[in-house]
C-alpha cells in the first residue's frame, strides 16, 4: 500500500483511506437510498464488517492502480462522510458516495473536482470513463458540471434491481484543462 496524496477544497479534506476510517464509513454507507445505485456487487443488507471488508480490498491496491480518498469536512475531521474511488484501467475510472445528510451541498461536486485535476495533473491520466445509474440524477449533474461527454446507455446490475442501465460519460484532459 502507498501513501496517496492529501487533497484539500474550500470545505473538505480529502485523505487517502485507512482501517481507522472503517466505523465511520460503516455508519455512513449503510443506507440503502446510496447503496441502491451501486453496482451489484455491493451486497445489501449491508453486512456489519461491509466497510472493514472494503477496506482490505482497497488497501492492497492503494497508490498502486486505486486511489481511494475519504471524505472530511473541514469543520468535521474526525469522521469520514464519503468516498471517491479513482481507478486505472479499463471500465469506469471514478466513482463516489456521500452520506445522505450532505446531499444537495455541492460537496460531492467539489471532492470529483479535486480527484479529477489530481487523475490529469499528476497521475497522468488522458481521460476518465465515468457511469451512473440511468436515473441518479444527481451523479449525472455532477458529470455534466465536469464537462464529461454523455457516449451512451448500456445494461447494468445495481443494488435496486429496478435499476436496469447506466450512462456511460468520458472526460478527457483537454476538456478539463479548458474548463479550469
Amino acid at each position: 500500500m502507498a501513501d496517496i496524496a492529501e487533497l484539500t477544497t474550500a470545505r473538505l479534506i480529502l485523505r487517502g483511506v485507512t482501517l481507522a476510517d472503517a466505523p465511520a464509513i460503516q455508519r455512513n454507507f449503510d443506507d440503502y437510498e446510496i447503496i441502491r445505485y451501486l453496482a451489484a456487487v455491493v451486497p445489501w443488507p449491508y453486512p456489519p464488517d461491509g466497510a472493514h471488508n472494503f477496506l482490505n480490498v482497497v488497501l492492497a491496491s492503494q497508490g498502486d492502480t486505486r486511489w481511494v480518498w475519504a471524505l472530511f469536512l473541514k469543520d468535521a475531521p474526525e469522521e469520514a462522510a464519503g468516498i471517491v474511488d479513482l481507478r486505472h484501467g479499463e471500465g469506469e475510472n471514478r466513482g463516489f458516495w456521500l452520506a445522505r445528510r450532505l446531499w444537495g451541498q455541492g460537496l460531492m461536486t467539489e471532492a470529483c473536482d479535486a480527484v479529477t485535476d489530481y487523475a490529469f495533473t499528476a497521475l497522468g491520466f488522458e481521460k476518465l470513463t465515468l457511469c451512473n445509474a440511468a436515473g441518479n440524477t444527481r451523479s449525472r449533474r455532477i458529470k455534466e458540471k465536469a464537462g464529461a461527454t454523455f457516449l451512451h446507455v448500456e445494461p447494468a446490475s445495481f443494488v435496486d434491481p429496478a435499476l436496469t442501465t447506466h450512462e456511460v460519460w468520458e472526460l478527457n484532459r483537454a476538456t478539463w484543462a479548458a474548463r479550469r
